[in-house]
């Protein structure tokens, strides 16, 4: 990808995921999204849909973000629309690292104004918002934990795991394009 981000979490790779798959909790997250409008009751299988609207008040764009791939505890790719900035591709990669994990989150624009852009131009913004994106991220992920060792409920006591779902072939192009640019760059395979 483009740009990534790394942070070390204190909970395992299932609170992260469990987090991940409560789509109603993206706006808490993800840095941008304001609102949810709705999620696909088949979220987080590949091809499901979350429809939430980004910026702020007054000046918000409704738009959804498509799952690709859904492989817990360790990888989550989605295509994100991003109002008349375009279209991205974000992975999102998660290790077990001793009693904890380690979350990379990385992000290719892949259409619209973005990509013409000149690298230069939107890469340090996009990093410091997938850095603020992962200290959400870990909040709440820790959250999680905490309350499952205090013996506590949580809104999602397990990690989703649904069954099929096929995304969108525009979608899985994209993220096909994004996925072979980073490996050319780091001139590795990316982490899994």
């Amino acid at each position: 990808m483009a740009t990534a981000s790394v942070r070390v979490f204190d909970c395992t790779p299932d609170d992260v995921f469990a987090v991940l798959g409560d789509g109603w909790l993206y706006p808490a997250w993800v840095v941008g999204a304001s609102r949810m409008r709705a999620v696909d009751p088949s979220w987080p299988a590949p091809g499901s849909h979350l429809h939430h609207s980004l910026g702020t008040w007054p000046i918000l764009f409704d738009d959804d973000t498509q799952v690709v791939e859904w492989d817990p505890p360790r990888r989550m790719r989605l295509r994100a629309k991003a109002g008349p900035l375009g279209r991205a591709v974000v992975v999102i990669d998660v290790k077990p690292r001793g009693e904890g994990c380690v979350v990379r989150i990385g992000e290719e624009p892949v259409a619209g104004l973005a990509r013409r852009l000149p690298r230069f131009v939107w890469a340090p913004a996009l990093h410091l918002r997938n850095e603020e994106t992962l200290r959400r991220l870990r909040f709440l992920s820790e959250g999680r934990k905490r309350e499952q060792d205090a013996g506590g409920a949580t809104a999602r006591p397990e990690v989703p795991r649904p069954s099929g779902g096929t995304p969108d072939p525009h979608a899985a192009a994209e993220v096909a394009r994004a996925t072979a640019a980073e490996r050319a760059v780091v001139g590795m395979d990316a982490p899994g």
